[in-house]
């Protein structure tokens, strides 16, 4: 049983989120596996969910955990998130406080902010794989990342695939296993990839027009279409171009 288990919200009303099908009708999700992917078109709303599961663990937004987040100082009320404040997460047996929130797209951010730090205290860096994230390349310092930081608690991750490689699609595959197989570790990550949704024993949600559905990833279009095109790309390339 993972440790963050439901995850609930009313119908939402008087706000931008009521134009996001998948969200606008509530939220009721039973967290089965260690291991959860969020899949659906762009627009559909599982960033939108993963921001709010993720201010209400108390990690920082632009990436990082919760000693990250410089939104719990003076005078901060409420949430960066829309969503955050109608979210509600349901843990058992407790409550987990470790764990962090990435995004792809803001990953630069996060490395200039250790950098920062790093001037204070070159130990910081011993986290990370003994050297600045701005000096490996994007799919070096994402694994350093994953290599040196994941070690037990909630993993919020956003397209994680966007820097590795295939092959580097694999290895964090390795590193998922290693952690959540020992219980140590629970994963929510929403994903455009093919590959990394085929990991056993996995939950995968669609998020589209009806709502939120589990599904088995081999029913999702990222991996049917995928398939396709590599079994006939010539005719796919042939009807597009």
């Amino acid at each position: 049983m993972p440790a963050l288990n439901k995850i609930l919200c009313p119908p939402i009303e008087n706000s931008y989120l009521q134009q996001i099908s998948s969200l606008s009708n509530g939220i009721n999700l039973e967290l089965k596996s260690n291991v959860t992917f969020f899949v659906g078109e762009n627009g559909s709303g599982k960033s939108t969910l993963l921001e709010g599961i993720a201010e209400q663990c108390g990690f920082n937004l632009r990436g990082g955990n919760r000693n990250h987040n410089l939104n719990t100082g003076h005078r901060f009320e409420g949430y960066e998130s829309a969503l955050a404040e109608y979210l509600k997460l349901i843990w058992s047996p407790r409550r987990v406080t470790e764990g962090f929130f990435m995004r792809a797209e803001s990953f630069f951010n996060f490395a200039s902010y250790i950098d920062e730090i790093a001037k204070e205290d070159s130990r910081i860096l011993n986290a990370y794989g003994g050297r600045s994230l701005h000096q490996q390349s994007h799919g070096e310092s994402f694994l350093a990342l994953f290599n040196n930081q994941f070690e037990s608690g909630v993993y919020i991750l956003d397209e994680p695939e966007a820097a590795l490689s295939p092959a580097r699609v694999l290895a964090f595959m390795s590193v998922i296993s290693e952690l959540e197989k020992g219980g140590r570790a629970q994963f929510l990550i929403a994903t455009h990839s093919p590959i990394l949704l085929c990991y056993p024993s996995a939950t995968v949600l669609q998020f589209d027009d009806s709502g939120i559905t589990e599904v088995s990833y081999t029913d999702t279009e990222h991996f049917t279409l995928t398939k396709s095109f590599l079994n006939n790309p010539e005719l796919y390339l042939r009807h597009l171009m």
